[in-house]
């Protein structure tokens, strides 16, 4: 499957390509949220590869908001809108996941991430409700009732996912990609659905970068007392916390960079 798709066409595609992926034995693809750092890359990948898809590829999102056009703050510029058209196009079956979702029969979404720790959503985007001329944008009746109403609202990201799996006699894998409810919410969110106390992993980016020093420090302690086997931070974790959680979680800390590869085996 394709967790998120970057925000270069170009990037991806050569990415696909140099690590000699095959879109047509793909069984699913997933947007854990609606960001274009995210989503970019995604139409120059069906404009390259869409004929090769399986028919009906099952394509998971967490819910109408990922459709949202989004302005950046503090300056609040443009920040792009998730292409409806060009999914369609390609033959995508989407599916929205609100609710925790079996994806490509082996594993699974976390659905809606709730706020059960310390951690605080960041905001640094805000969505503009409703369909533009050109066809991009969300429909307001399927966004929580909320927000149906108004022109502009505050990211609070409540359409955000984690991609999860279980790992025979090792535990979860929670795949993260930015993880703007937080890291921990999204790894209680994924024992909850599943059932399962028992993390092997936690990947991904965790937001952390703009958060202050102590907010990082917390968040190293949240994860040490669910005492995963491994923590690789990704993308927008920030130098902060890895500094900090080689103190704290020693060998458990990994590294990786683009094309790094981790077997999670049973």
């Amino acid at each position: 499957m394709l967790v998120d798709f970057g925000n270069s066409e170009r990037v991806f595609n050569g990415n696909l390509e140099a690590l000699g992926i095959d879109p047509a034995k793909l069984d699913a693809m997933a947007l854990t949220h609606g960001h274009y750092d995210h989503f970019g890359g995604m139409t120059g990948f069906l404009e390259a590869h869409g004929k090769a898809l399986k028919p009906g590829l099952p394509f998971y999102l967490g819910g109408e908001e990922c459709f949202c056009s989004r302005e950046f703050g503090p300056w609040w510029s443009d920040f792009g809108a998730l292409d409806r058209k060009a999914i369609a196009q390609a033959g995508l079956r989407v599916v929205f996941a609100e609710k925790p979702s079996i994806l490509a029969d082996h594993g699974f979404t976390t659905g809606f991430i709730p706020r059960v720790s310390f951690e605080q959503p960041d905001v640094p985007t805000r969505m503009r409700v409703g369909v533009r001329a050109d066809g991009l944008g969300c429909a307001p009746e399927g966004l929580p009732a909320e927000k149906r109403s108004v022109t502009l609202v505050p990211d609070d990201f409540q359409h955000e996912q984690a991609i999860c799996f279980h790992v025979k006699t090792k535990g979860l894998v929670v795949i993260t990609s930015c993880g703007h409810r937080g890291i921990v919410n999204s790894v209680r969110a994924a024992m909850k659905v599943s059932g399962i106390d028992k993390v092997h992993a936690v990947v991904g980016g965790f937001h952390l970068l703009p958060m202050p020093e102590d907010y990082v420090r917390t968040t190293v302690a949240g994860l040490k007392e669910l005492n995963p086997d491994c923590v690789i931070p990704m993308h927008c974790t920030g130098i902060a916390f890895r500094e900090i959680a080689r103190r704290e979680l020693h060998d458990k800390l990994l590294v990786g960079s683009t094309g790094t590869r981790f077997t999670f085996g049973t």
